[in-house]
């Protein structure tokens, strides 16, 4: 490992889920931090994880599937360990554009893309634009729509409103470490995380830098252009909806299946939306039998 790597990873908590795993590369302007698992000449899966979190969100799953894949799970612009990249970055088209530029600077062609919620719309946003040819793309609950109902009128504004005040993220990141409130926000998903999970997130939420990372990725989050163009995905489509999903109701994967007739739809009980975060196996053997 290279001695920059090595100083890199210093900066990751003692507590952090594989750092063995870790690695930081330099691609499109960004340090980017990722984790790789399985062996380098295996068949090639890229876990994308959702707003807000990290590769550490992969943790229990990416193990399971490194028996058959070489698994790359990065933290995405902004995210984690992640550089934070120029305006313009943090939006749908940015973070697929980053992404391509990490894929081609270390030469990785994904056959499976695997996204969760936000995740699932930047890899397909990849493909469109032709940074990746997989095989498949699976969507864990993927947040396709923009919010619906009167939240649909201000999150938006709201979130660019939030983000141009430079207060804002480190009174988010003050209000999201208090254990009481994180755990609600989880329990507001419809998931339940063990203990060292929930720990994970406080530290991810409590560093400004991410949270308004995060705040910049929602004001910039545009999915209307997506959805007019999701029709013309070429690669077969995978939507997992989970029986509990309080983020993104299971009945939305029908509204994708509209717009793309082939794609197919996996229904998994009794989890939420952090499924693969709660039952890593059941998930994983979901994605063995596609």
């Amino acid at each position: 490992m290279a001695e920059a790597d090595a100083a890199d990873r210093a900066a990751l908590p003692d507590f952090w889920p594989h750092r063995e795993a870790s690695r930081f590369v330099d691609a499109g302007g960004l340090r980017w931090h990722l984790q790789q698992f399985g062996a380098a000449d295996a068949p090639l899966a890229l876990l994308l994880h959702g707003t807000g979190a990290s590769a550490h969100s992969w943790r229990g799953l990416a193990p399971l599937l490194a028996a058959r894949w070489r698994v790359v799970a990065p933290d995405l612009p902004g995210h984690g360990f992640t550089s934070r990249p120029p305006p313009g970055g943090l939006s749908l088209n940015g973070m697929a554009q980053a992404l391509a530029a990490l894929l081609s600077a270390l030469d990785l062609r994904p056959q499976w893309l695997v996204g969760h919620s936000a995740g699932a719309a930047i890899a397909a946003r990849l493909c469109l634009d032709g940074g990746a040819a997989p095989q498949a793309l699976v969507s864990l609950n993927g947040a396709w729509f923009p919010p619906g109902g009167a939240a649909g009128w201000w999150y938006a504004p709201m979130a660019r409103l939030l983000a141009l005040n430079p207060l804002v993220p480190h009174l988010a990141a003050w209000h999201a470490g208090n254990e009481r409130v994180l755990r609600r926000l989880i329990a507001g998903t419809g998931s339940r995380l063990d203990d060292a999970g929930v720990r994970q997130y406080r530290h991810l939420l409590r560093d400004p830098r991410h949270v308004g990372a995060v705040l910049a990725m929602m004001a910039a989050w545009d999915l209307p252009p997506l959805l007019r163009e999701l029709p013309r995905l070429a690669v077969p489509l995978h939507l997992v909806a989970c029986a509990h999903d309080r983020a993104v109701p299971p009945a939305l994967a029908e509204r994708v299946r509209a717009l793309v007739p082939t794609a197919r739809v996996h229904r998994l009980p009794a989890l939420g939306h952090l499924a693969h975060e709660e039952d890593p196996a059941a998930v994983a053997r979901l994605l063995a039998t596609l």
